[in-house]
């Protein structure tokens, strides 16, 4: 089972761009607007925040006894987590990284155990809505001592702990040199083994997320105008997610630009025939939305219409490849043969990345549709379905929907786009 994190992280879908100032929409400290008039069709946009329903206290209980569970069934006794997205999906804890060591503790059998500076003590607790005793450290005192203390009161002669990946070298250091008795593992089997398979309530605030952005895009599409920039286009979206009551953005490319996979840095400036690749999503209640759409501004070539429908065909044959048991490369396979059929071959010539990643509390995370990944697909798993050709010189295309894996196939989370001249379906 391939446990190992591939990550891309697309900054631009995220940072705060410029936008040009005849068209920038500012806003006051209380939302109220403050320049000029945004295009109409941002402008109606209404929130989309009811029926939002938060994580609740019973299911982190409930992620806690599995991975509590498969701790066990791995050989560790404890689990070490930091501020970070594993500890916020067990934990629900929030907390700032810094020099200072502030880390969870999650023992194969028994209450969770907090680290942090005696300082912060106060803090800390106050941030604690999983109950767990808070042992503290003075300045001047080790906090890896109280870890290998706490390792110790497990009475195992050399202890087991899993290292959540993120966890900084630095923290691992001071303990192993604190403690050598104490054997480390790597914790992907615990932390991937709960969180690759979403809930229904999981499923829920995904799918929530993606139709947010897939109606930021729909707004976003009748704003386009001749000779706008990338960037303005990016703060239309980031404005259009705004007003949905969700913080979210994009990567916008155009023409030859569309052929970088993740954009490029030069000025564009939109113009008639151009190809427009975007890439984005936004954050509800911590589970992402990740969506790409492909369109000319204008009417498409013989060839734009030809080299989509490639990338449209690989995308439909790898969703509909998906069932339960099926191998993560095998989907990869799929896409990337029909591709390859095409003339867009072979291998990664034009299809430079793999077809799919995880989804989840992170934009990117396990497990991937990607060749070599033998991890059986199983029900609950989301994954993007994004394959893509990018002809340098002249243009890219990508299609990116995500899914879910059911007990017979698989479904969408949004309906995918229907064709060149019809990028919403």
């Amino acid at each position: 089972m391939e446990m190992k994190r591939r990550t891309f992280l697309v900054t631009a879908a995220t940072a705060p761009l410029g936008f040009a100032a005849g068209h920038l929409l500012a806003h006051s400290g209380n939302g109220e607007q403050a320049g000029k008039q945004l295009p109409a069709a941002i402008e109606k946009l209404q929130p989309m925040t009811d029926g939002v329903v938060p994580i609740s206290s019973e299911e982190r209980q409930s992620r806690i006894l599995k991975a509590q569970k498969l701790m066990r069934e791995e050989g560790m006794d404890a689990v070490i987590l930091e501020p970070g997205t594993s500890m916020d999906y067990f934990l629900d804890f929030r907390f700032f990284r810094s020099e200072r060591m502030v880390v969870a503790l999650i023992p194969a059998e028994g209450e969770v155990v907090y680290v942090a500076p005696a300082f912060e003590k106060d803090k800390v607790e106050e941030n604690v809505t999983i109950p767990g005793e808070v042992r503290t450290w003075h300045e001047h005192e080790s906090p890896y001592k109280l870890v290998a203390d706490y390792l110790k009161g497990l009475r195992k002669p050399q202890p087991t702990l899993g290292i959540e990946e993120r966890l900084r070298f630095f923290l691992y250091d001071g303990i192993r040199l604190e403690e050598p008795a104490v054997h480390f593992r790597l914790a992907t089997p615990v932390t991937a083994g709960c969180r690759m398979f979403k809930s229904a309530a999981e499923l829920a605030l995904i799918k929530r997320a993606m139709d947010v952005t897939l109606t930021a895009y729909q707004a976003l599409a009748e704003c386009l105008r001749e000779g706008m920039s990338q960037d303005e286009v990016r703060e239309l979206c980031a404005e259009a997610h705004r007003r949905l009551g969700f913080d979210g953005g994009i990567m916008a490319n155009f023409a030859e630009a569309s052929a970088f996979p993740h954009g490029s840095r030069q000025p564009q400036q939109l113009k008639k025939g151009d190809v427009i690749l975007i890439d984005g999503g936004c954050s509800v209640e911590d589970y992402h939305s990740d969506i790409s759409r492909t369109w000319v501004f204008g009417k498409p070539s013989q060839r734009q219409i030809d080299v989509w429908n490639v990338v449209k065909e690989a995308q439909a044959a790898a969703f509909a490849a998906v069932k339960p048991g099926v191998l993560c490369s095998q989907i990869d396979a799929v896409a990337r043969k029909i591709i390859s059929d095409a003339g867009f071959g072979p291998d990664y010539t034009y299809f430079t990345h793999r077809v799919g990643h995880g989804i989840g509390m992170d934009g990117h995370e396990w497990t991937y549709l990607v060749r070599g990944n033998e991890t059986p697909l199983a029900p609950g798993m989301c994954f993007s379905d994004e394959p893509g050709i990018y002809i340098g010189g002249e243009f890219g295309v990508r299609l990116e929907d995500c899914f879910y894996v059911t007990e017979t196939g698989a479904r969408f989370f949004t309906e995918p786009s229907p064709a060149i001249d019809q990028p919403f379906a």
